[in-house]
Parts: C-alpha cells; structure tokens; sequence
C-alpha cells in the first residue's frame, strides 16, 4: 500500500497528544473582536480537545502524528 498523504490543513491546526487525544485551538478568535467582551475572548486562548465524534475522521487527516 502507498504512503497517505497528510492533510495540509489539519496538520496546522491539530496535534495529537501522548494518550492520543486531538488538540484543537478554538474558534471565532480571528477577527471582529470589537463586539466580543474581555472575558469571551480570554476564554478563547485557551486550547481543548476535539470532540470523540470527530476524532476518528481527525486522525485519518494526519495518519503519521
């Protein structure tokens, strides 16, 4: 079988952890912060892990992570 190739997109914005739990960065951060309170946007920074629905489809993107 061929190597997979990895999603260039996922690889940027997903890592895998050591127990293999997918970490994510949060959205809605980018732009049009104006409107969005102090509090909101601190709560952004913070990372988190990538729903179990989704993990599976996540770790086809980036197979060698």
């Amino acid at each position: 079988m061929p190597k997979i190739k990895t999603h260039s997109g996922a690889k940027k914005r997903f890592s895998v952890t050591k127990n293999g739990k997918i970490k994510r960065a949060k959205a809605f951060k980018s732009h049009i912060l104006n409107k969005k309170t102090s509090k909101r946007k601190r709560g952004l920074r913070q990372g988190t892990y990538a729903d179990k629905t989704n993990v599976a489809n996540v770790k086809k993107l980036i197979p060698y992570l």
